[in-house]
């Protein structure tokens, strides 16, 4: 059945906050599908209401044809691993992942046959007899994953399951995931905002932002083709030019259209750049004089040395390649490749090479160089420029995401509040932030986050202020789309002694 798992016009607020937005899309029996998106996207919420620990304004969800929207959680035929783990502190790890089997009067053979086998899946066999308060963090999110999967559901609900695991680990599980999902053929719904864990999980990928889908599509769809920047620059790095549509069809000696960009050196004057038209699945429509985005992925870049002089005239001779002129910053090593900042013009570009040491070609480019920066016309991609970019800072690289844009969508009262948040560091300093809002009363504690945006600001962005909050209204009880509320004014005095420490909690003071 292609539409086993339907979400049909799915809104949600929390008070003024829109959290999920008319959603619309189904998921196929079997499939892994991911819903991926930074925190206070709307992901965890819309797993929460297809869970049934929250219900939508409006819209239906519905599982192999059977409208589920109003029934009750244990009523659906859905588990759930929760990011919090919740694991019973009174009962063992073989107990905990055992419960499931023992309400529904399992035999005795069959529960210790199965939790057995999950355990030593999870690589937990040695810990059978712990309980939760005696295992690390990753150990109690592995238990909680080998207690879904035991049960065996026909839509398996994931809230980023292997955030608390380690690196290593997290890549095993992840295959362990794909061999469990291939054996047993249950749907995977996948929330994360890691995209290394969508791309290498799913079938297909929903990008969320704002409360509403980006973009549907396989995962080489989502990454090869983005149908806006923020999905260009959330899955994946992407150097983005300002350019204008000369020629919607034609030049390039292939179905190409003809851009121009400015603030930028070429090899020859008329600063002319080719790329392939939009896809036939996209929105955009492109027409002469247009102002349009034009996005290339690092690793579809290289470099060639400007007083390469025989390389140079080739590269401007050939009508399908695109030639930047540029100067190399900075580059960082990251083991199988390495990165290249280069200032092109008004761009700062990231140029990823991979390393060919039987070519001897580890030294051949080094700070300051004068470069060509190069690709092929079908590695561009054309982009909306109308679309607001989150947090851009220099031009050409992909942003990084502010605060800012998280304030779009937040909570707005009428009643001024004070709010005050201890912060407490690893290294046991603390800071008390005070934020006046306007909030409702009954919405005060969706104020406190911001005081953890605040003092990111103060602390050279070194503490992870979003993180903090989402955790914080985790705690709380809080959804984690309405983790931030809007800000009308605010004062903050945060010690120099925190700049750059790294936060461990936080407490309303």
């Amino acid at each position: 059945m292609n539409n086993f798992l339907e979400f049909d016009g799915i809104t949600k607020h929390f008070g003024a906050v829109c959290a999920v937005d008319r959603v619309s899309f189904s998921v196929s029996r079997g499939e892994v599908f991911s819903l991926l998106g930074p925190s206070g996207c709307g992901k965890t919420t819309l797993l929460r209401m297809c869970a049934g620990f929250e219900r939508p304004d409006a819209g239906r969800i519905l599982v192999n044809g059977q409208d589920i929207t109003q029934l009750p959680p244990e009523r659906r035929p859905v588990h759930t691993v929760f990011q919090q783990y919740a694991l019973f502190p009174h009962l063992s790890v073989f107990e905990n992942v055992a419960f499931a089997l023992r309400i529904r009067h399992r035999p005795k053979t069959e529960i210790r046959t199965e939790v057995e086998r999950m355990l030593a899946m999870v690589e937990l066999s040695d810990h059978a007899g712990k309980y939760p308060d005696m295992l690390s963090g990753g150990q109690r999110q592995r238990v909680a994953l080998a207690r879904a999967l035991i049960n065996r559901p026909e839509v398996l609900l994931l809230d980023e399951p292997l955030a608390a695991l380690d690196l290593k680990l997290r890549q095993r599980m992840l295959a362990e995931l794909d061999r469990i999902h291939d054996e047993v053929g249950i749907t995977f719904v996948y929330v994360t905002h890691d995209q290394e864990e969508a791309l290498g999980l799913s079938d297909r990928i929903a990008v969320m932002r704002h409360g509403q889908v980006e973009q549907i599509g396989k995962v080489d769809e989502i990454y090869e083709n983005p149908a806006t920047r923020f999905v260009a620059s959330f899955v994946g790095q992407t150097n983005f030019f300002d350019a204008q549509v000369v020629e919607p069809c034609g030049g390039g000696g292939e179905e190409c259209c003809l851009l121009a960009i400015s603030d930028v050196k070429t090899p020859t004057t008329d600063r002319l750049f080719v790329v392939p038209p939009p896809t036939s699945d996209s929105h955009l429509r492109v027409e002469k004089d247009q102002k349009v985005l034009l996005g290339v992925r690092p690793e579809r870049m290289s470099l060639v040395p400007r007083d390469n002089i025989a390389v140079s005239q080739n590269l401007s001779e050939r009508s399908t390649v695109n030639v930047v002129a540029g100067r190399i910053e900075r580059q960082i090593y990251l083991g199988a490749e390495s990165q290249f900042i280069v200032e092109a013009g008004a761009y700062r570009l990231i140029v990823a090479m991979p390393h060919q040491r039987s070519l001897d070609h580890d030294d051949q480019f080094q700070i300051g160089d004068e470069v060509w920066v190069w690709w092929h016309a079908r590695d561009g991609r054309l982009l909306p420029q109308s679309e607001e970019a989150e947090g851009n800072g220099d031009r050409g690289t992909s942003p990084p995401r502010d605060s800012d844009g998280l304030k779009n969508h937040l909570f707005q009262g009428e009643n001024e509040t004070s709010v005050s948040v201890r912060v407490t560091t690893m290294a046991a300093r603390t800071a008390t932030v005070s934020e006046t809002v306007k909030s409702d009363a009954t919405n005060v504690p969706m104020v406190v986050p911001m005081a953890a945006e605040a003092l990111s600001s103060h602390s050279k962005g070194r503490f992870s202020a979003v993180s903090a909050a989402v955790s914080m209204s985790d705690e709380m009880g809080l959804p984690r789309s309405a983790s931030v509320p809007r800000l009308e004014s605010h004062s903050v005095s945060v010690p120099h002694i925190l700049s750059g420490a790294a936060s461990s909690s936080l407490e309303v003071a």
